[in-house]
């Protein structure tokens, strides 16, 4: 017996296989986008935490020294819990206390993502346009930050076409 004649496979095979591939591929990426939201929750939830503390208890910004000490002693295996990231996570808490920018869910976006659009842009308004354009173009951070940068928002839709006089009005 070749090894020709051993792997004669059904007509079929390749278009089962190809269905497998794209089950284990959309498995993946539900899984990533899952341990995503739950880190931003996680990081909501700390902030609000530190939040709570510092206005009830009049903590100072040492706690959150201490704190980031603390977190990296008990979980040295884990990132994101340095002093700068969890000011972040304050300020995510402070700036977004439903976890929303916008009407935007933050927890469809990577943490870093959220630290640009929190840090670079004030206006709501703006952070809610900028997380849905990179929520749908899928934008990496670079990419969202060199569109903050250069006032995409500004430009889009400003480009001079003709569709109101040549289409008829829903194709416009």
């Amino acid at each position: 017996m070749t090894d020709e004649t051993a792997l004669v496979l059904p007509p079929e095979y390749a278009a089962w296989l190809a269905g497998i591939k794209q089950s284990i591929q959309g498995a993946r990426q539900r899984a990533a986008l899952a341990a995503n939201g739950e880190q931003i929750r996680l990081y909501h939830y700390i902030g609000r935490e530190i939040l709570a503390r510092q206005d009830r208890q009049g903590w100072g910004a040492r706690v959150i020294d201490r704190l980031s000490s603390d977190l990296r002693s008990a979980f040295p295996e884990m990132k994101g819990f340095s002093t700068r990231n969890l000011k972040y996570m304050r300020m995510f808490a402070e700036e977004c206390p439903d976890g929303l920018i916008g009407q935007q869910s933050a927890a469809q976006l990577p943490w870093f993502h959220i630290v640009t659009i929190l840090s670079r842009l004030f206006d709501p308004k703006l952070r809610e346009w900028y997380a849905r354009q990179a929520l749908e173009g899928a934008w990496p951070r670079d990419t969202l930050t060199i569109q903050i940068k250069n006032g995409l928002h500004l430009r889009q839709g400003a480009a001079i076409n003709n569709f109101e006089r040549r289409l008829p009005s829903p194709q416009a």
